[in-house]
């Protein structure tokens, strides 16, 4: 029986090992998400920074990518910018990759 227990306790090891570097990859997604927004609404570095910090705060109102996405768009639209969803939700998709990528070769 033992066996299978420690198999078990691998499994919730790994569970929550997978579960915290997705949690990681969404926050660094939003934060770069939130600095190419700040870039692309011509924020000073000190508001570009501060920008980002609320994106990623904005990704814990719901559960997905939604609230986030509809926070970058509506500043988006609200500085008078024409940034199409889809390219805001290919962004999204590329910086979470991205993000992954860094996760992954910070160990």
């Amino acid at each position: 029986m033992s066996g299978f227990e420690d198999r078990r306790r691998g499994e919730e090891t790994k569970f929550a090992f997978d579960a915290e570097k997705q949690f990681k990859a969404e926050a660094r997604r939003n934060k770069l998400l939130g600095i190419w927004a700040a870039e692309l609404m011509s924020l000073p570095a000190d508001e570009a920074k501060s920008y980002a910090a609320e994106v990623v705060a904005a990704d814990f109102a719901e559960a997905g990518d939604e609230d986030v996405f509809r926070k970058v768009s509506g500043d988006l639209k609200a500085k008078g910018l024409n940034i199409g969803d889809d390219v805001i939700r290919q962004k999204m998709a590329q910086l979470k990759q991205t993000a992954s990528e860094q996760i992954a070769a910070e160990g």
